[in-house]
């Protein structure tokens, strides 16, 4: 999950717990002042009814049992009085009930008020009622219309920070993908600072440009490195190797310092072998090569088949190429033949006498693909998660020319064009290497 989606996902956490919060507060401050309204009105209404009885008034009341006052047709409130006995003290609290009452034949919720008074020596108990209904109605309403509005702010106030997140976060993924991701060569480097405010970001920036700059350092050291080995290192091995070869031309040279020049002349030139190797691998991984070349496949494999074909009679393998599609590659045609000749090169050196190369391909909807198999005496699983590590050689590996850099280098080329090989190899079976060449 990036930072984005992590503020976003925090910033909407938040506000639904804050907007819960709040809206319970409201849905339980709503009820508790809607009673507390109602029972102040019914208050109010308890002092005038007191304050305008009489006796007339009260005998109507007791003898007739109206229950609705003459103003009041839709049956909204209503007034009940009793007389009561004076057998214990009187009560003169007033208390607030939510009951139901039948009047006149219908069922209504009503907010009672009971109250107890004397008038004329005499004890009464008076009961206030009014309807709920529009209360319960008003308050659904409002609840209603609170849902709405909290929802409405609170996706609002999502999109918002959204956008808000995303336009200050747009600044650090400009220092990523411009001073990182699309960082090829350090040398190249662009070391002007991204537009920002935020001072996080301009702190990363510059930390990156010097980062960057002790790197192109260290690349240019590596660049006068490399050209210093292959002058400092291969200049004394040729000299070497010509002088031992003149002293094999002396007609009186005795035979056993022959065989002792023969196998130094033969360690100098396997010495040379592996410098080249790490100077390819090294110069490719620096990408030290253009990638101008429109290489055709098929057309290397049969360049490399007449390069190969002596060794591959020599041992006696049956050599097929079944590659049916032109496919065409852009990239550097020398590394692309170098790549193929050491896959196949691997399928002749380790494989049996009498034994099959076979090269296939096939066209998918986002790569080329291309399989070298073999009969050849195969790898251990544990050994081909590490084959392309330089100087990896099978156990038991008793061939001198093999100094466990060929996959080293065709990783490395790979890595170079952007190329995905995969090993399947079982002891004693054979292997199969293919190649993925992007669309």
């Amino acid at each position: 999950m990036n930072l984005q989606a992590k503020f976003s996902l925090y910033n909407a956490i938040t506000k639904i717990a804050v907007i819960l919060v709040l809206g319970l507060i409201i849905l339980l401050s709503i009820e508790k002042i809607s009673y507390h309204h109602l029972d102040n009105r019914l208050t109010k209404k308890r002092l005038k009814v007191i304050a305008n009885l009489n006796d007339n008034e009260i005998d109507n009341l007791l003898r007739a049992q109206h229950t609705f006052t003459d103003y009041n047709i839709l049956k909204d409130e209503f007034i009940v009085l009793t007389a009561i006995p004076k057998t214990k003290q009187l009560d003169p609290s007033i208390s607030f009930t939510t009951e139901r009452r039948e009047i006149e034949g219908d069922i209504e919720i009503y907010r009672i008020l009971n109250d107890q008074f004397e008038y004329n020596n005499k004890r009464y108990k008076l009961e206030l009622g009014e309807t709920m209904t529009a209360m319960d109605a008003v308050k659904n309403t409002i609840r209603f219309y609170m849902l709405v509005v909290l929802v409405i702010a609170l996706l609002v106030t999502l999109i918002t920070d959204y956008a808000f997140t995303q336009f200050i976060l747009r600044p650090f993924y400009k220092i990523i993908d411009q001073k990182l991701n699309k960082v090829n060569d350090p040398i190249a480097y662009d070391y002007e600072n991204i537009p920002t405010t935020t001072t996080d970001f301009k702190f990363l920036d510059n930390s990156i440009n010097a980062l960057m700059r002790k790197i192109s350092s260290l690349f240019s050291l590596e660049k006068q490195f490399i050209a210093n080995v292959s002058h400092e290192l291969l200049t004394p091995i040729s000299i070497l190797s010509g002088r031992l070869e003149n002293i094999l031309t002396a007609e009186n040279l005795p035979i056993e310092h022959e065989n002792k020049i023969l196998a130094s002349l033969k360690t100098l030139n396997r010495l040379k072998v592996i410098i080249n190797s790490l100077l390819l691998i090294s110069k490719v991984e620096n990408e030290q090569y253009l990638k101008k070349d429109q290489v055709a496949i098929q057309h290397e494999l049969s360049d490399l088949y007449e390069d190969l074909e002596d060794r591959i009679i020599d041992k006696k393998l049956t050599y097929t190429n079944n590659v049916k599609e032109d496919f065409v590659f852009t990239g550097n045609q020398a590394l692309i033949h170098t790549l193929l000749i050491n896959i196949i090169n691997n399928a002749i050196k380790y494989n049996v006498v009498n034994g099959t190369i076979n090269i296939s391909d096939e066209l998918s909807d986002n790569a080329y693909i291309l399989k070298v198999e073999d009969t050849g005496i195969g790898m251990e699983k544990e050994n081909i998660a590490n084959a392309f590590n330089r100087f990896e050689r099978e156990e038991n590996n008793e061939k001198e020319d093999s100094f466990g850099l060929g996959l080293a280098i065709v990783n490395s080329i790979a890595k170079f064009h952007q190329l995905t090989i995969d090993i399947k190899s079982e002891k004693h079976k054979g292997t199969m290497v293919t190649i993925h060449f992007p669309l």
